[in-house]
């Protein structure tokens, strides 16, 4: 019979105060973002690895290359066993300018068997707006391999398909990011609690009423007059107020690997909760019925069948109003449950509306 074993995460017993996060941590500033680049190239170099004959797009693509450089071939001739055609992309930071270096990603569009030891040619990478902010060359780097031998068997490790290339990118075409004399955080998890509390503290801070929040997720802070000529420190001290963070409380059950997550505003109402094991058990055992002797009769098998029933005892647990995690874990762990078991029991515990919290199965 199969195992489970829970794995409870739990604030239980005396609970501590709450602890400050800073507001660095739990917001992000409308407009400062990353931009993702992408481009297509290729990976030339490679010891017989590349695209195989039947990838015409490989082939255009390096007769489209060779003829850029001035040389006239007949594609019909071109081999491509050590070369690949590959996506590249990388994510442009906020505030980059030109001439900062990127790393980027390389990987296999074709039926290449590895990238290892290739070079990207110059390859250039475009943003959502169709413009080249960046060009991608260098060595790639694989973390892996791929061997095979003539009759088709080989050995993987990884993904050699797919390749970094450090500092590989060269920025070309930086992007303006101005920030005005208001400011938009933009909180990772909306909650209505934590936006007034990080307006508040805001507020506290600077002795100003310069933060308003817009909705659970959006929070308008004006910027002093005082620092309208010192933006980024304006943006440092508002990152480093420290506030308390607020959520629903929540359940989180992983039914495979029998992970039970829940905070510690999980509050349960009266509710009894049952769980009795039933077991029946079957038996089959072939029976030899030997006949008598000069019966003329037949040597037969018979089945013999048998039946049992068991059924657990006491397994009736009350928890009255306002229960902790620690009450229900205790009980639940007392009538002896399982994952699986504990999934319903949560399941029926939230569908008698006993359990006050968001319950997640993954």
């Amino acid at each position: 019979m199969r195992k489970f074993i829970i794995v409870l995460i739990l604030l239980i017993g005396i609970v501590p105060p709450a602890f400050a996060v800073r507001i660095k941590d739990l917001v992000e500033i409308q407009g400062v973002r990353e931009n993702r680049l992408t481009g297509y190239g290729l990976v030339v170099g490679l010891s017989g690895t590349g695209d195989k004959a039947g990838s015409q797009f490989t082939v255009l693509s390096l007769a489209n290359m060779l003829r850029t450089m001035g040389i006239q071939v007949d594609v019909n001739e071109l081999k491509v066993k050590n070369v690949a055609a590959v996506m590249v992309t990388s994510s442009l930071p906020p505030f980059c300018k030109s001439g900062h270096y990127l790393d980027c990603t390389v990987s296999s569009v074709g039926d290449a068997t590895s990238l290892a030891g290739g070079t990207l040619i110059s390859t250039p990478l475009y943003g959502p707006d169709g413009k080249v902010y960046a060009l991608g060359q260098g060595p790639v780097s694989v973390g892996g391999f791929a061997v095979g031998g003539a009759s088709g068997t080989g050995v993987t490790k990884n993904f050699p398909t797919v390749g970094r290339i450090p500092d590989g990118a060269l920025v070309e075409r930086s992007i303006e990011v101005s920030l005005d004399s208001e400011l938009t955080l933009i909180m990772d998890n909306p909650d209505f609690t934590t936006a007034h509390r990080l307006a508040h503290s805001i507020n506290e801070r600077f002795g100003l009423e310069i933060a308003k929040p817009r909705d659970l997720a959006t929070i308008q802070v004006a910027v002093p007059d005082e620092y309208s000529d010192k933006l980024v420190d304006f943006v440092s001290l508002v990152e480093s107020v420290d506030i308390i963070p607020d959520s629903r409380a929540k359940v989180v059950v992983n039914e495979r690997t029998g992970t039970v997550v829940m905070g510690d505003n999980v509050k349960i109402s009266t509710v009894a909760i049952a769980h009795g094991n039933l077991s029946i058990r079957i038996t089959e055992e072939p029976q030899v019925s030997q006949p008598n002797p000069f019966s003329q009769g037949v040597t037969t098998v018979t089945p013999q069948t048998g039946v049992s029933v068991e059924e657990g005892g006491r397994s009736l647990v009350v928890l009255p109003s306002g229960a902790t995690i620690g009450e229900l874990v205790s009980a639940l762990n007392a009538i002896g449950v399982t994952p699986r078991d504990l999934v319903v029991i949560l399941q029926c515990i939230k569908r008698a509306d006993a359990l006050h919290a968001d319950l997640e199965v993954i």
